[in-house]
């Protein structure tokens, strides 16, 4: 019996594995990221719109809102856009906006009342508290949204926007043991 050769099935096992993950890396890239960062970056509202990173739990996209955005309207339309290639993955939208200390300071303000709101499930007070909020404020509105999965607030200045988007959790029917 003729006895394998160490360094040829070394070479052969290295250059397999080098073009298994890098074909699955660069069809992730060119295949996958490419074609939705484009969508991305065409949709209303967008500036601009980073690569979208793809991983075993999430698409993760980083965006450039005008301050005029729809935040419900962009975030529906990227995950409609990513649909195919998210295949079930958790889309995370990282929102670039350029810091404002005064928009800052009113979310600070608002934030354990919202806190306590999405703990509770009580989704109706947040817009009221954000209104009470940005009343004390010139120049400065609030927009809140919901949908089934999210909590969308916009704290809106002639100075720019600040884009918040909170994860709700749905009621789950439970069981009780003595049914």
């Amino acid at each position: 019996m003729r006895k394998p050769r160490i360094l040829p099935v070394v070479i052969t096992v290295v250059i397999s594995a080098a073009a298994l993950f890098g074909g699955w890396t660069l069809y992730k890239q060119v295949a996958v990221a490419s074609p939705l960062a484009n969508a991305v970056q065409d949709l209303p509202g967008v500036l601009h719109a980073g690569k979208p990173e793809v991983s075993q739990e999430e698409v993760r996209v980083s965006v450039e809102l005008s301050g005029d955005a729809n935040l419900k309207d962009v975030y529906a339309s990227i995950n409609e856009e990513s649909a195919e290639v998210s295949s079930g993955r958790k889309l995370s939208l990282d929102i670039q906006t350029k810091e404002d200390p005064a928009l800052e300071g009113i979310w600070q303000s608002a934030l354990f009342e919202i806190a306590e709101a999405m703990e509770n499930k009580t989704y109706s007070d947040i817009p009221k508290t954000m209104e009470r909020v940005t009343a004390a404020h010139e120049g400065v509105e609030a927009v809140t949204e919901m949908d089934e999965t999210n909590v969308y607030i916009t704290i809106r200045s002639e100075k720019g926007a600040k884009y918040i988007v909170l994860p709700r959790t749905p009621n789950t029917l439970g069981v009780w043991p003595n049914a």
